[in-house]
């Protein structure tokens, strides 16, 4: 499906008529010639050293004046729990802002404002998984042609979205900004078509602000219910970092942790940020144990389920054990068939590192600063949407720790 047999399973047209509305001609939405020059485009952007340095810019200045200060703000406060969910939700919302539209929405201020892009946006995206999960697409296709019900809040959300997305780009082309750092200024000196150049950004706010505010909760749940796995990951950066050391790590340090590593990707096996994906076979096909998949099927995996497995992970597959990512002393990548949480072949995720190095700034600062418990201890326990969101958030009481 994503390597060897890849040209006959795209997204498919049931998929693009969900997400249409919302992610327009963006590369989440879209198969073909279309899907090939975005992912030619970000690839070249993305791949790029300055790149990924100023990602990391922007993720440790959101962290030192934003998320430290409030974390520091509840650790004074005796008894008082906030939503670690709710957070780190703010936290990549700023950070995938400033690096695609360079634009700050201020979501994790001290005051906590709910922006009008981020509301419409997070508005949007759950009214679209709710597309997704009807028994029927006839059912959301009849409000959305009548213009009743979830269809019209969904078609409101998306036009403010739009809207301010549009003011950026008009703006930015008025001044003649096409030079600055951000994925909208890198773009458009590439694409003329500003509602083109506007879906593909606003896919890019999709694929970062999500994936990895999930992660970052689970990543936490595990670590309250695991304290040795707490309790080395602290002793691994104390000895490449430091024992009192405030300052984040640099890209050189980060590469050193590889306990932290292999937790976080540990943790996402359990609790992978999009639980499954599907595609839609284009012709007539044979799976490689001789399933027959006709033409028009939808074909779906499952990176929830494979996480979970005894036969790919063995008998201790729903452990969270960091230990099976390390040998002799490092990190070692699995198979992206194994494990799928990034995609593999010609669909892996381009931000996957960016991805990996904003989590582990972001786990490690909070880990070395602060004790972090978890008060739900029970079973996570998801709510619709395009990314894996507990119910409820994930709440927490914070502590700082004494780093003398």
């Amino acid at each position: 499906m994503i390597k060897t047999n890849f040209d006959n399973y795209p997204k498919g047209k049931a998929f693009s008529d969900i997400l249409g509305d919302f992610l327009g001609r963006g590369i989440f939405n879209v198969d073909g010639r279309c899907w090939r020059f975005q992912r030619k485009l970000a690839s070249l952007e993305l791949g790029s050293s300055f790149i990924r340095s100023h990602v990391l810019d922007i993720v440790l200045e959101e962290i030192e004046t934003r998320l430290v200060p409030y974390f520091t703000v509840y650790a004074d406060k005796n008894d008082t729990v906030l939503d670690l969910q709710d957070v780190f939700r703010r936290f990549s919302f700023d950070t995938i802002c400033k690096f695609s539209f360079g634009f700050d929405p201020g979501s994790l201020k001290p005051c906590l404002p709910v922006s009008e892009l981020e509301w419409a946006f997070d508005e949007s995206s759950r009214l679209c998984a709710e597309r997704a999960l009807a028994h029927s697409p006839l059912v959301w296709k009849i409000k959305r042609l009548l213009n009743i019900g979830s269809e019209k809040k969904l078609k409101s959300s998306i036009r403010v979205v739009k809207r301010i997305a549009d003011q950026v780009i008009k703006k930015r082309r008025e001044t003649g900004s096409d030079s600055g750092s951000d994925l909208l200024s890198r773009f458009m000196s590439s694409i003329s078509d500003d509602d083109y150049l506007r879906d593909i950004v606003i896919s890019f706010l999709l694929a970062g602000r999500d994936t990895v505010a999930s992660a970052l909760t689970s990543f936490f749940f595990l670590l309250s219910q695991n304290p040795k796995v707490l309790n080395n990951i602290r002793e691994e950066s104390d000895r490449v970092i430091g024992p009192t050391r405030e300052a984040v790590a640099g890209i050189g340090e980060l590469k050193r942790l590889h306990y932290l590593h292999a937790a976080l990707h540990e943790s996402m096996r359990l609790y992978p940020p999009v639980q499954f994906d599907s595609k839609f076979a284009k012709h007539d096909d044979v799976l490689p144990d001789g399933t027959l998949v006709k033409r028009g099927s939808r074909v779906t995996y499952h990176p929830y389920a494979m996480g979970r497995m005894e036969r790919i992970w063995g008998p201790d597959s729903l452990e969270f054990k960091p230990e099976r990512w390390i040998r002799d002393g490092e990190f070692k990548q699995e198979s992206a068939y194994k494990y799928p949480v990034y995609q593999g072949g010609v669909r892996v995720c381009l931000g996957k590192e960016m991805s990996l190095m904003e989590m582990e700034s972001v786990a490690l600062c909070l880990i070395r600063r602060f004790d972090v418990r978890v008060v739900n201890h029970d079973r996570l326990r998801f709510a619709p949407g395009l990314t894996a969101t507990v119910s409820g958030g994930l709440h927490a009481m914070v502590r700082r720790r004494d780093l003398s």
